[in-house]
């Protein structure tokens, strides 16, 4: 009974933010463009599919992703489990105990990214209008990585409690370089792929991880270390899409050039 009454409750709170989006639609194809909808009833179904699909997609992260996600936070970053039966001795740690948090965030920020309804949807959009030089797997795995990286960074810097801005500026500074050297065509693909990254799946779990984090080392304030890591999940699939980009134009370029060297090759 209670999953029904939670079920419903979460499908009028995405009814009530659905019905803007699909009366301005609706507004001016009518109103401003005075032009018929074709297929109406074809439109109404699709309308509560993507409502009943939101509520179910919602539903089903509250009630097993996340509580999962929160539960590994925080027994990943135990005293207990990182130093065992030493654990109420230890005064100093270093960055090196907590190998097993870097290669948790690293595989969280993975999965959660590949999984990332918005970063499907731009996937598939950029495959359809690049006419298939960019393949929607590749640019997933390219954002998942990136995504990985700079959670598995954003973990290392909250255990050291180095200054968040340092990260961000150098980060910032390698994506104006990347800018003046990746393919045009490309670079405002890897921008709104750093957006895409921080959405329904990728920001609690992130979240959850980088509080928890802050709430267990010794001498980290939660407010002031625990977040920040969706800044790091946002600046790092723009690193790694732009090099994905580059070293395919690499590959190109040097495929090329071994084909043009062929049949010089044969007449000698």
């Amino acid at each position: 009974m209670d999953v029904l009454i939670s079920f419903g409750a979460t499908m009028l709170e995405l009814l009530v933010d659905v019905t803007p989006i699909a009366a301005i639609l609706l507004g001016f194809q009518l109103l401003i463009l005075r032009r018929p909808i074709h297929n109406p009833a074809r439109v109404f179904v699709g309308l509560v599919f993507v409502l009943l699909g939101l509520t179910l997609f919602l539903e089903g992260l509250e009630m097993a992703l996340f509580p999962l996600g929160r539960l590994m936070a925080s027994q990943l970053t135990l005293p207990s489990f990182l130093f065992g039966e030493a654990a109420g001795a230890i005064t100093e740690f270093s960055w090196t105990d907590y190998l097993w948090v870097y290669a948790f965030a690293a595989a969280i920020g993975f999965a959660t990214t590949v999984a990332e309804p918005a970063l499907i949807a731009v996937s598939i959009k950029a495959n359809q209008v690049s006419g298939g030089t960019i393949t929607v797997n590749g640019l997933r795995i390219a954002v998942a990585i990136g995504v990985a990286v700079g959670v598995a960074t954003g973990t290392f810097r909250i255990v050291t409690g180095t200054p968040l801005h340092w990260y961000i500026i150098v980060g910032y500074v390698v994506v104006i370089v990347q800018t003046a050297m990746a393919p045009r065509a490309i670079i405002p693909l890897a921008y709104d792929s750093g957006g895409v990254t921080t959405s329904t799946v990728t920001v609690p779990l992130v979240a959850a991880l980088g509080l928890g984090l802050a709430e267990t080392i010794p001498g980290r304030s939660p407010l002031l270390d625990g977040f920040g890591l969706i800044a790091f999940a946002s600046l790092f699939p723009m690193i790694s899409v732009m090099a994905y980009a580059q070293l395919s134009e690499w590959r190109s370029r040097r495929a090329r050039l071994s084909a043009n060297e062929l049949p010089t090759s044969r007449e000698d």
